[in-house]
């Protein structure tokens, strides 16, 4: 891994981007968004896991996180999601998924099959400026992509969550 990937400030939030093998668009479910988010719900819980932004896109998804141990909640959230759309697309018989997952395996891994990319390109967020940016960004990711008209029209995104009378799917931290 290139050392620019790498959380060396564990009291910064860091910009996360976590990817499905081959862009492959697991997420294109809203049960298996569930899944995630449940993982991140957790997270806050029970692992000091602090989220001030994220997305849930068809093939992968992007946060503003810190923790104490940003790296190892990650790697849990993945480990944790990754079993559970395998069940849950087992439980379901879409072979086709599962298969895709078997047949993108990296040769190193010791498992069946691989829902993840490895790595989650941490990236330090160094001051306010560049929060808003990364914000911005992510939130503004499925207009990009033509899905949606407006940011809080994604459902699986903190860009509803300020918007009056909103119900958020996952609580966001304040950063400020």
């Amino acid at each position: 891994m290139r050392s620019r990937y790498r959380v060396h400030d564990p009291n910064a939030a860091h910009f996360i981007t976590s990817t499905i093998v081959e862009w492959i668009p697991v997420f294109a479910a809203s049960a298996r968004c569930d899944l995630l988010v449940e993982a991140l719900q957790y997270s806050q819980q029970h692992k000091g896991l602090q989220v001030f932004g994220w997305i849930i896109m068809p093939n992968h998804f992007h946060a503003i996180v810190l923790a104490p141990d940003l790296s190892g909640v990650i790697a849990d959230v993945k480990k944790f999601t990754a079993r559970r759309i395998l069940e849950q697309l087992a439980e379901t018989k879409c072979d086709w998924l599962l298969n895709q997952f078997a047949y993108y395996k990296a040769a190193h891994k010791s498992s069946t099959h691989q829902v993840w990319q490895e790595g989650f390109h941490p990236q330090a967020i160094t001051g306010d400026e560049m929060m808003l940016q990364k914000l911005e960004y992510l939130h503004n990711n499925p207009v990009r992509a033509g899905f949606v008209a407006s940011p809080e029209h994604w459902r699986y995104s903190s860009a509803h969550e300020w918007m009056p009378g909103a119900f958020p799917v996952l609580r966001c931290d304040d950063w400020r």
